[in-house]
């Protein structure tokens, strides 16, 4: 496989994680190995950088910023976006216990993962890992605001969807969706709204600047027990993904229903419960989730290696 058809295709896998609130598109990163030079690139805004860019000096600019494996990258998720934007939301509608446990079984495989690249794990690190658990479950049980739509809060959440997008556990669309903002997005997506598409964008341009930095000096420094945070906020968000709820109060966001409240059951106490769909299905979906993470980090890290 080329070099940048993978760094592509990693792209396109982030990106449709990025879609579903719940999953990260930071935890995809990690798992097919492009993390650290993602995280590396972005933060390059440094005097160096300006230097060259007030000497009009674009091909070293360019290599500063890693722009091929940017461009790559970036037009992996862009694709990705548009392209499953809508269906996400269609399966989230109409298959919501299968995605959901699909998911399930994706975090938990991403968060093992993690774990594995922690070394010399201790009590200190299991610490830092419980608060981020507690951290991450808190958000998952956050109950969505509606909040002005206008075009300043459409910049200040590409701001903050960006940051978490780019931190593994942590879901920038679920932080969209607790904010009111999910379903404007994903519909000036679907429908072309260029003037809601690129005030987000500019606003998620100056939060992946400024943030990556403060990201990149962390996992330079301090880089276990960050993982070990991170990995405790992926832990506490299978709370949002736990494919087994009821939902207590729906909202309208154009033409769809979303939940707004939920509160968690065990399989067999969901309404009208059948073992089969309600119970095998579901288990089959998480070891599907599993079983992909340990496949596709296999062959993305194994060809890296080489």
């Amino acid at each position: 496989m080329s070099k940048w058809l993978k760094i592509y295709l990693s792209g396109l896998l982030m990106g449709a994680a990025d879609v579903v609130p719940g999953v990260s598109g930071g935890t995809i990163a990690f798992i097919l190995g492009v993390y650290d030079r993602l995280i590396s690139a972005l933060s390059g805004v440094n005097k160096n950088s300006l230097k060259m860019l007030f000497k009009g000096d674009v091909k070293g600019l360019w290599h500063h910023f890693d722009g091929t494996f940017l461009l790559f990258l970036g037009g992996g998720i862009l694709t990705s976006i548009f392209l499953f934007a809508g269906l996400i939301s269609h399966l989230l509608v109409t298959y919501p216990i299968y995605l959901w446990s699909f998911f399930f079984g994706l975090i938990l495989a991403s968060a093992y993962f993690l774990i594995n690249q922690i070394e010399g794990f201790t009590w200190r690190h299991l610490c830092i890992l419980s608060i981020g658990v507690l951290i991450g479950a808190a958000l998952s049980l956050l109950i969505p605001v509606h909040l002005n739509t206008s075009l300043t809060m459409v910049f200040f959440s590409g701001m903050v969807a960006i940051c978490a997008m780019i931190l593994p556990g942590v879901s920038g669309s679920f932080l969209l969706l607790m904010m009111g903002m999910y379903g404007v997005i994903i519909s000036a997506i679907k429908n072309l709204d260029f003037l809601v598409m690129i005030v987000f964008a500019i606003g998620a341009l100056i939060g992946l600047l400024s943030f990556s930095k403060i990201l990149n000096y962390l996992l330079r420094h301090v880089r276990s027990m960050t993982l070990s945070f991170l990995t405790g906020v992926m832990l506490g968000a299978l709370v949002k993904v736990w494919p087994w709820k009821i939902t207590d109060v729906w909202g309208v966001v154009g033409d769809k229903k979303i939940p707004l409240q939920e509160h968690l059951v065990l399989p067999w106490d969901m309404p009208n419960f059948y073992f089969l769909t309600d119970f095998i299905y579901p288990i089959v979906c998480i070891f599907i989730g599993l079983l992909s993470v340990l496949l596709v980090s296999y062959i993305f890290l194994r060809n890296e290696d080489k």
